[in-house]
């Protein structure tokens, strides 16, 4: 018997391109970026950097003592929830609660409530730890709050898979509903790590790009022959995913289908890609949506602007779609890397994309010898509705997730 069809029927973003999902689709087709250079610290060893901050206020409308409970990851995770939620058309409250499930990635978590914990600890005479530092800390304190807020019993799943994680997540909660355990899903991820302890951790690996003497907006470059490593962002996305039957049964609509989850793991190395791995996942994510190659028109690629992880994925994808074979674009030139959270806005951009039926620009690409291989696409081009789109997410230890979308018959 075939799967029951699963729908997106609500989105929500807050990213450094703005507040909610608009926006950042209308930042996307501009190519307006939101990189800026950040002052770093450098009393502890923190050069300045080019990263993607989110600017506008958070959790302003919850009294300070119930504000106090969350990391600024947990505050992102709301408010792009609470879009998600809204268009939707759910009331408050889950209509059955233990239909209801939460599925939602990170990959530090609340690293910002450890950075101050941290910090007063090391650097007061008499140091006062933050009494909720466990509670904002815990890596699926997001999804509990998510749960609390609309009432989601069924289960509650948090990936921690590194860069993965948001996209693996929203994958399992597509295999929870098919397989009958839940009737909708609050899915996504979030991410807030510009502190001065993760961006010491990301500087010293020796990935981060330096600001570009030119243009700081222009930092990061993913496909140009002139990258020179990821761009750190913050911010999160979410979705509502509901089975077909359930949505129609109360009068929702379909902002997209979710139609296929390919997940693989290199085995190979902690931070050295794979394309056998990654085509692994690719051809289980079209095998899953009963689709081939030629029926997909848009990958929205991993892309993260490294030496070798963009050569690698190039290759992954001309392994399965041919030389040339397919559009690709990377948003996170725009963006920056949200590393856990990454997966779910890119699949944003991929509904949005659907929606408005023009594919979003690889920005800041001048001259690059991967588009021997790869179909960089420089500018907005129209997308053909009949054709899939592949949202890419590979991650540090070799997780593999691949997610297929196609717009509503």
């Amino acid at each position: 018997m075939n799967a029951e069809a699963v729908w997106i029927t609500g989105i929500g973003a807050c990213s450094a391109l703005g507040p909610d999902a608009a926006s950042f689709a209308d930042a996307l087709a501009q190519g307006r970026s939101g990189i800026a250079l950040q002052p770093g610290d450098p009393a502890r060893g923190v050069a300045p950097f080019a990263a993607a901050a989110v600017t506008q206020a958070l959790g302003q409308d919850m009294p300070p003592a119930q504000r106090n409970l969350h990391d600024r990851h947990s505050l992102m995770a709301l408010q792009a929830a609470s879009e998600a939620w809204a268009q939707s058309g759910l009331p408050a409250t889950a209509p059955r609660p233990e239909r209801a499930a939460v599925a939602w990635g990170t990959g530090l978590g609340g690293s910002n409530a450890l950075q101050q914990s941290y910090g007063e600890h090391l650097t007061k005479e008499t140091p006062r730890i933050h009494p909720y530092t466990v509670v904002r800390v815990m890596s699926n304190s997001a999804a509990s709050h998510l749960a609390m807020r609309h009432g989601l019993r069924a289960a509650m799943l948090t990936i921690s898979n590194a860069c993965a994680s948001s996209a693996q997540a929203i994958g399992e909660a597509l295999m929870l509903l098919r397989q009958g355990r839940a009737d909708l899903a609050l899915v996504g991820g979030s991410e807030a790590m510009l502190n001065p302890g993760s961006v010491a951790a990301w500087q010293a690996m020796g990935v981060m790009a330096p600001p570009d003497p030119e243009e700081v907006s222009h930092s990061c470059r993913p496909f140009d022959d002139g990258r020179r490593g990821l761009v750190l962002g913050e911010g999160a996305a979410a979705l509502v995913l509901e089975t077909a039957s359930h949505a129609r049964a109360r009068g929702a609509s379909a902002l997209a289908v979710l139609a296929g989850y390919g997940h693989s793991v290199d085995a190979v190395h902690l931070s050295r890609p794979d394309a056998d791995g990654q085509g692994r996942a690719l051809r289980a994510a079209l095998a899953d949506a009963k689709i081939g190659p030629a029926q997909v028109g848009y990958v929205n690629a991993h892309g993260t602007a490294t030496d070798v992880g963009d050569a690698v994925e190039a290759e992954s994808l001309a392994r399965v779609f041919g030389p040339r074979g397919v559009p690709v674009s990377a948003t996170k030139a725009l963006h920056g890397h949200l590393i856990g959270a990454g997966g779910a806005l890119e699949l944003i951009a991929c509904v949005q994309a659907l929606r408005r039926g023009e594919l979003p620009r690889s920005a800041n690409v001048r001259t690059s010898a991967l588009e021997e291989i790869a179909d960089v696409v420089r500018e907005p081009r129209a997308f053909d509705p009949s054709k899939s789109m592949v949202s890419n997410s590979f991650a540090f230890g070799g997780s593999n997730v691949s997610l297929v979308v196609q717009s509503p018959d």
